[in-house]
């Protein structure tokens, strides 16, 4: 039985969140926008403290305590999901339960609804917002569909498809799931092949430990010189994405590493490699030598020996954490290993196509709309794909259920509105949404999307879906949708 996470006492911040809460609800009627926005940023601050305090880092306290207790109630996650069932607290209580516990009341109103039309209705009518744009509000704690216009209209999602490609992928294999990278030795021990498993985070500290344990096994073996292989078999069909050669996304691969990235950043667009695998390996060669193991004319792919034995092994961080960092960093490669891993968990070909049917079967299970849905990749470059605004707030509903604790990193991992990931640089000035809203952006040439949740004046937390296409003006379109997600926090004023 694992030992409970101890986490320190908030007491001594109970009593600025119930004031910061006691303020902002009871006063709210009479702020104007300038005030509203001051108030929303304290509390903001003052939640994000008593959070921080509570959780602790980003990989420990609370929400790691939460993701253990749901990895082990899926019992999910293929060969390499620890089957122990740890014990760990419920899942974390809905914003009403939190907000009660404070002292303040949550009910939500009579009129609700009414007073979501009166709010959204004119501030969906702003040209910025294009042609026909979609929106959905629904109630998690209820379920309720509080607004909806265009609610069942397929559009392109942009990037907030990743929404669903990551929802797919934990309902498939679990959060405690991790994607291993092999090395494998023949029986002489003469011919070595490196075996990607489709862990696009592969960095080179962890290609360094797989060649200093390889080189200690055929040291072992009285092996200096080999043939060096290289497997990417795992994954099938074209490598390129249909958006072509794209600083925003590598040829995907089942091994590469760092993305493919040919500089030291982590997120955003950078150079990539126009052969990941080889380039993988290359490095995996340069280091065997540097351990002392000769490789010869360098690496060649193929697969391993059927009587192959591994002799060094890499997992991924758990999926957990790669479904945190693919939305807060919007990260394409990680989406696209993500959607492919969910082909193989299926028994599909990990292919774009593969990925398709795969997360369309996983989303059917959990009984949400998919009329009109098309998931042409994981990451949402693909302008084919296609989603109504009623599955991505359905989704989001479905990650804050307390009966499918296994998605609870999809909230987690969402950027926080003037904090985090695609959303520090937003709601920075003239907002009252800073520190209230998580959320995932989207956007392609024409396309602005976002989609995530709120807590709201009532003390409702709310799942949200924006869609707007036919926009010429980016920066005024995500203007528009942040002051839509700041309507919700803010309510009838």
């Amino acid at each position: 039985m694992a030992e409970p996470v101890k986490r320190p006492s908030i007491k001594p911040f109970g009593k600025l969140i119930r004031a910061t809460l006691t303020d902002h609800l009871d006063l709210r009627n009479g702020l104007n926008n300038w005030q509203f926005t001051a108030v929303s940023a304290a509390l903001g601050l003052a939640l994000a403290a008593g959070a921080v305090l509570a959780a602790g880092p980003w990989d420990s306290g609370q929400r790691k305590a939460e993701q253990d207790w749901a990895a082990a109630r899926a019992r999910t996650g293929g060969a390499h999901h620890d089957p122990a069932a740890p014990d760990g607290p419920a899942p974390a209580p809905s914003a009403p339960a939190v907000l009660a516990a404070l002292g303040t009341a949550a009910d939500a109103p009579d009129g609700a609804a009414a007073e979501l039309r009166a709010v959204l209705g004119p501030l969906l009518k702003d040209p910025a917002l294009g042609t026909r744009p979609s929106a959905v509000v629904i109630d998690t704690a209820t379920g309720k569909r509080l607004y909806g216009k265009g609610a069942d209209t397929p559009m392109t999602p942009a990037s907030t498809v990743k929404i669903a490609t990551t929802v797919a992928a934990l309902t498939a294999l679990g959060p405690d799931h991790r994607i291993p990278t092999t090395v494998r030795a023949s029986a002489d021990s003469r011919t070595v092949t490196l075996v990607g498993g489709g862990d696009p985070t592969l960095d080179r500290a962890a290609l360094r430990s797989l060649a200093a344990d390889t080189a200690r096994a055929l040291k072992d073996s009285g092996v200096h010189r080999i043939h060096l292989r290289y497997d990417a078999s795992g994954y099938s069909g074209p490598a390129l994405h249909p958006i072509g050669p794209n600083e925003n996304i590598a040829p995907v691969s089942a091994l590469m590493v760092n993305e493919g990235r040919l500089d030291d950043t982590a997120s955003g667009p950078a150079p990539r490699s126009g052969d990941p695998a080889r380039a993988a390996a290359d490095a995996f060669g340069e280091l065997l030598g540097k351990a002392g193991i000769t490789t010869g004319s360098g690496p060649a792919s193929g697969r391993a020996a059927a009587k192959s034995r591994a002799v060094a092994k890499h997992l991924s961080t758990p999926l957990s954490g790669l479904v945190e960092r693919a939305l807060t960093n919007s990260d394409n490669d990680i989406a696209e290993a993500l959607a492919r891993q969910t082909a193989l968990a299926a028994g599909r070909p990990a292919d774009f196509n593969g990925g398709r049917q795969a997360v369309t079967a996983q989303l059917r299970k959990l009984k949400l709309p998919l009329k009109g849905a098309n998931f042409a990749d994981g990451s949402g470059l693909n302008r084919q794909d296609k989603v109504t605004a009623a599955l991505l707030a359905g989704l989001l509903a479905r990650t804050a259920d307390p009966d499918h604790p296994e998605l609870r990193p999809v909230l987690s991992g969402l950027p926080v509105a003037g904090f985090s990931g695609t959303l520090s640089g937003r709601y920075t000035t003239k907002s009252g949404g800073t520190g209230l809203i998580r959320a995932k952006t989207g956007t392609l040439t024409g396309v602005n999307t976002l989609s995530g949740t709120v807590v709201d004046a009532h003390g409702r937390l709310l799942a949200f879906a924006f869609l707007a296409s036919g926009t010429t003006d980016p920066s005024a379109a995500q203007s528009a949708l942040d002051s839509l997600a700041t309507a919700l926090a803010a309510g009838k004023r």
